[in-house]
């Protein structure tokens, strides 16, 4: 018999408000983590006291350290939420390891305390992305993870978006108080929507549980998804029964993969692709947050506020586009999308050498080039998550003994977000490093040439087989 149930539990475990609290999570974590962007080489100037030829390449630690502290906690992450029985609990907690960096980054006044700060805040983010999108999974299934990822993902391109120039703009108006002020504010809304959030396993523990409660099939038990994005060449010539058998796991595996199980399904040289889509699209993104403040103040003369104004050009198309290209993932499926978004990318990354120093005209070309660099980074945003959750679906359906209840998915999640942290780790050293050496285009001609590699291991692994592929596009 169910027990007193929670003041609005209807709404508490809607699908919309725990699909918008883990939206708003990751909002503040992408907020928090930009407002700083265009400020850092101002403040290492300023409070810091560095001299200017270090400012580079102590923004682009500084950068790297909240990357690198996410790798270590985020399997730690993942490994924590698939064995407590709710997710909620490590959400909130994560939560006051971004209290504590922001407090630090207010009043820290030594290069020593900044690092500590963004140590702080990479914990934050191996929990809020781990825990937060295993959460969206069971909420929603994998058959609405394309456009939900894609939804949320262009939600919280507007912290993206927002951040980089309400921190420069309150830098410049209001100095330190009024950036960590609104990061401050920012928190306490994540917190209260933390706090009243009602998981739908828990919520079906009640009697008089909604229908929009109660309809959701777990990951685990979700029926074949071909409809909606893998249908494949493979799956239309075996029977489920082969199927399963060759996804299924051979006894006697070793203690440690045991418990950690989702590391048995990392030899998949689909889900190794997968995680390279992820690792090569933070290292486009924190690479963009390392050059353009540093490259704009170089080329123009501009200060913090003007350099966080052309974030605006490389996160609107991904804030317009988002949801699209997710829903396009679900449709389509996943190499389309992977294929075409970083194939495309390559050579407008290339086109980033064209703008030099000059007047309104470049700043013009400047801002359109980053642009076209947005529609790529909208089209790249969904495929390496669902691609991922798909493959992981699999082992989990074919193994529910293995794997354990909640299946493996916020253990995957785990090592997403480590992988993802490693290429915000690389992206601030490698595009920051040879922007010194070589230069900002020749910089950009590297990450192009990764962007290529990229898009054809994603053509002969991701979704299965070309052939595969082609005729799921042709249906």
């Amino acid at each position: 018999m169910a027990g007193t149930k929670p003041i609005g539990l209807q709404w508490r475990s809607s699908t919309l408000f725990i699909v918008s609290t883990v939206g708003i999570g990751l909002f503040t974590d992408l907020f928090l983590y930009g407002l700083v962007v265009p400020v850092l080489p101002f403040l290492l100037g300023d409070r810091v006291h560095l001299p200017a030829d270090q400012v580079q390449s102590n923004v682009s630690g500084l950068l790297a350290a909240y990357a690198g502290a996410s790798v270590i906690f985020s399997p730690i992450a993942g490994i924590i939420a698939d064995r407590v029985p709710t997710r909620q609990l490590p959400f909130l907690v994560g939560l006051t390891a971004l209290l504590g960096a922001t407090l630090l980054f207010a009043f820290g006044k030594s290069l020593p305390v900044l690092v500590v700060a963004r140590v702080l805040q990479g914990i934050s983010a191996a929990v809020v992305w781990t825990i937060g999108l295993a959460l969206v999974l069971d909420t929603v299934g994998p058959e609405n993870l394309g456009k939900t990822i894609g939804s949320i993902f262009g939600f919280i391109s507007i912290g993206e978006l927002a951040a980089p120039v309400l921190g420069g703009v309150l830098y410049k108006k209001t100095g330190y108080g009024g950036v960590f002020g609104l990061g401050g504010g920012i928190l306490a809304i994540d917190f209260i929507m933390r706090l009243l959030i009602i998981e739908k396993k828990t919520a079906a523990k009640y009697e008089d549980v909604s229908e929009d409660q109660a309809d959701h099939i777990p990951p685990s038990d979700t029926t074949d998804q071909e409809e909606g994005q893998e249908a494949t060449e493979e799956d239309s010539l075996i029977s489920k029964k082969e199927e399963a058998e060759a996804y299924k796991v051979s006894p006697g595996q070793h203690k440690w993969i045991r418990k950690f199980p989702v590391a048995y399904v990392l030899k998949d040289p689909r889900l190794l692709v997968a995680l390279l889509l992820a690792f090569v699209q933070a290292t486009l993104l924190s690479s963009f947050d390392t050059t353009i403040p540093t490259e704009a103040n170089e080329l123009f003369g501009f200060d913090s506020l003007k350099a966080g104004l052309l974030f605006i050009a490389l996160v609107l198309p991904y804030l317009i586009l988002g949801p699209a290209a997710g829903w396009a993932v679900d449709r389509y499926g996943t190499k389309p999308a992977a294929v075409i978004g970083f194939g495309y990318l390559a050579p407008v990354l290339i086109l980033l050498r064209l703008p030099h120093q000059g007047g309104h005209s470049q700043i013009v070309l400047f801002c359109a080039m980053l642009s076209l660099c947005g529609v790529g980074l909208a089209i790249i945003g969904s495929p390496s998550i669902v691609e991922a959750s798909f493959v992981v679906q699999k082992y989990d359906k074919a193994n529910p003994e293995f794997f354990g209840e909640q299946g493996p998915y916020a253990q995957l999640y785990g090592i997403n977000s480590m992988v993802f942290s490693a290429g915000l780790t690389l992206g601030p050293l490698l595009s920051g490093s040879l922007r010194d050496v070589v230069g900002y285009g020749n910089s950009n001609l590297a990450l192009a040439g990764i962007c290529f590699v990229t898009a054809t291991l994603s053509f002969f692994y991701v979704g299965g087989s070309p052939r595969m592929g082609l005729k799921k596009w042709r249906s």
